[in-house]
């Protein structure tokens, strides 16, 4: 059901994201009075699910979900129609059109992303506003991953700057961290101390894709519900408790306790506990799963400042804009690290299933909505790739028909097309082959 749901989410979105980019090629190429034959969601080799054809136009959705396509007369494009570009040039066609109209119409899809990124964070903001814990407000340090352990962090740290620069969010520390950050600052036990980042940090989380984050901000765990019949209640456990250690090992937030739980599965733990102001020790033995039969009160307001900002309707457009300004900037730095042959970027490709992971695995719209303005910016930024076959390949050669007043010749875009689909199909399979792999590991 899980898959079904996460499938269904995915789907949704990229049919919402393909077509209004396709709008964007299509109103303006009717405002020009250029014809176009189709317009389709998905794409269509050999048959379609669905088509009608209305005002000269055949509209369907194809049985290929890889995309979509609007079709226009007279340009090359991947349907590499070429017979029509034998016959002398119509009126309606785009070739007949003047360079910046071609380019206008050229550069709609991709304008439309970006408008519909802006607009779709606005009214995530709006609706539901921001939320933030601020790393100096955490008062109860870090929870480190392993792998951070490994090059000196430590639960409970505090940390202060990273390479000389204070960062506010424990997702950009994160993020500093794998786009190559040096050092680390961070009071441990009221002491200032200073921490290396491995030279080779970026290159370890990128081969490991179940490391997740380096560093999260560390929670405390009180019992937030207890479940009828565990061994919690046959403990006599109690919510508002607090887990404090384990064996006398201190586990003071959340995530401590949980990695220090799986070390006792069938064992007997002396669990110290703290309520009211006492600490209490209960000895109980854990059956081999280690699980208490409780729930994490994780409501953040009672342990952290928690800044809550809301936006009226006016507000939520400019900073809708910084929020894509921003996811962008961040996207173009991941797309560098990718991109450096030292990290063997073929092998850290994702296709459509690690698309697909990325949705909630129940119907949650505030994360398909975040989703949805993110690959809005994604689709944005590789359409305008100079890449014969996208939108930017196009807009290269128009580019250079405005500069130097000269066409670029037929067969050249020709040639240039097809090479561009052999590389994005290939880039496809090697993508999605990624995907199909990583099922198997």
């Amino acid at each position: 059901m899980e898959i079904l749901i996460k499938g269904a989410q995915f789907i949704l979105s990229l049919s919402f994201l393909v077509i209004l980019h396709e709008l964007g090629h299509f109103i303006p190429a009717k405002l020009f009075k250029t014809r176009v034959e189709k317009f389709y969601l998905f794409f269509d080799p050999y048959f379609s699910l669905v088509k009608k054809t209305i005002g000269g136009t055949e509209y369907g959705i194809g049985w290929l979900p890889l995309g979509g396509y609007v079709k226009i007369s007279g340009m090359i494009d991947e349907s590499m129609d070429t017979e029509q570009m034998k016959k002398d040039p119509e009126p309606w066609e785009f070739r007949s059109k003047p360079a910046w109209q071609r380019l206008i119409i050229m550069v709609g899809g991709v304008t439309v992303n970006v408008i519909l990124a802006i607009l779709i964070y606005a009214m995530i903001l709006f609706t539901w506003g921001t939320e933030t814990v601020e790393t100096k407000d955490a008062k109860y340090g870090i929870d480190a991953s392993e792998y951070a352990e490994s090059f000196g962090l430590k639960d409970g740290d505090h940390i202060l700057k990273v390479d000389g620069e204070y960062n506010k969010s424990i997702q950009g520390i994160n993020l500093d961290l794998v786009l190559g950050a040096k050092n680390l600052e961070i009071e441990r036990n009221g002491e200032r101390l200073s921490i290396d980042a491995p030279t080779d940090l970026t290159q370890v989380v990128l081969n490991d894709k179940t490391m997740g984050r380096l560093v999260s901000i560390a929670v405390p765990f009180f019992i937030g519900e207890i479940i009828e019949g565990g061994l919690a209640d046959k403990n006599d456990l109690k919510k508002g408790d607090r887990m404090v250690a384990i064996n006398d090992l201190l586990t003071l937030s959340h995530t401590s306790f949980q990695k220090q739980m799986t070390n006792y599965g069938g064992q007997a733990i002396a669990l110290t506990i703290e309520r009211d102001g006492t600490r209490l020790v209960k000895n109980i033995v854990l059956g081999e799963e280690a699980k208490l039969g409780i729930v994490s009160d994780n409501k953040l307001g009672k342990y952290f400042n928690v800044k809550i900002q809301e936006y009226g309707f006016f507000e939520s457009i400019p900073a809708g804009y910084d929020m894509t300004v921003e996811k962008l900037g961040a996207y173009v730095d991941q797309i560098k690290l990718i991109v450096n042959p030292e990290n063997e970027a073929y092998k850290h490709l994702g296709g459509f299933i690690t698309m697909g992971k990325q949705m909630s695995p129940t119907w949650d719209w505030y994360r398909f909505w975040n989703f949805t303005a993110f690959l809005s910016i994604v689709l944005a930024f590789m359409n305008i790739l100079p890449i014969p076959a996208l939108d930017g390949g196009h807009v290269m050669f128009l580019l250079y028909e405005v500069v130097t007043g000269r066409k670029p010749h037929e067969k050249i875009m020709e040639y240039a097309q097809m090479a561009g689909i052999i590389f994005l199909l290939g880039l496809m399979l090697l993508a999605n082959g990624n995907d199909i792999v990583g099922l198997f590991n």
